[in-house]
């Protein structure tokens, strides 16, 4: 069995082309940016919240790699992908002698992901969880002619700017969000990420700690 690192998983080649095939895929089904930016912000995000949170540094690597690999699975179909991504990245994990109970932390987290499916069942997931829908920001929109855009593209446009913030002495973890109410009305916002949201407060408070959305200086959660 290896110690594997992030950037052992950064640097495979195999989950490079992995991710980009997968981002091709959903930018033919007409969804939001989920390649290397997304991937990277979610395991930076992944790895910071459970650091904040006093977490073993290794617990934290762990959770930087579920969140780099956590949308693979898209490259098989947009259904189910969190279960998809979690099986491919067994076989990919396996093959590179990870040891079985690393593994089986990082496709857990993987495999519970997605708000159709998802539970917080460990740090790990938990702080995934946190970390992938919370990224909420202009640049992920791929479609820039406003007057085709569906729902999900005018609420993610809307955002001029969001932050999240982790606050350990607090137990608190942020997200701050600035939207153009003359695109998006901040209800049809909550309306869309609701579900998101929501499971991000399950998440919190698996890590004993509490969420907090505000849009516009408004607190709603």
């Amino acid at each position: 069995m290896k110690q594997i690192t992030f950037q052992d998983i950064k640097n495979n080649e195999e989950i490079k082309t992995y991710i980009a095939k997968a981002d091709e895929v959903l930018s033919q089904l007409g969804y939001t940016e989920h390649s290397f930016a997304h991937v990277t912000r979610c395991a930076v995000y992944a790895r910071d919240i459970l650091l904040a949170l006093g977490y073993e540094k290794r617990t934290a690597e762990l959770a930087e790699i579920a969140g780099y690999m956590h949308d693979i699975g898209n490259l098989i179909n947009r259904v189910d992908h969190a279960q998809s991504g979690a099986v491919m990245a067994f076989r990919i994990l396996d093959h590179m002698e990870m040891p079985p109970e690393e593994i089986a932390t990082i496709i857990t987290a993987i495999g519970n992901h997605d708000e159709g499916t998802a539970v917080p069942v460990n740090a790990v997931a938990a702080a995934l969880i946190l970390a992938d829908k919370t990224d909420v920001r202009r640049s992920r929109v791929r479609n820039r002619d406003m007057l085709t855009f569906d729902i999900h593209d005018r609420v993610n446009y809307a955002v001029e700017d969001s932050s999240f913030t982790i606050d350990g002495a607090q137990k608190t973890v942020s997200l701050d969000i600035s939207i153009d109410t003359s695109i998006c009305a901040v209800m049809d916002y909550f309306e869309i990420f609701l579900n998101r949201m929501l499971l991000c407060k399950k998440a919190a408070e698996f890590l004993k700690v509490t969420f907090e959305l505000s849009i516009n200086g408004v607190r709603l959660l």
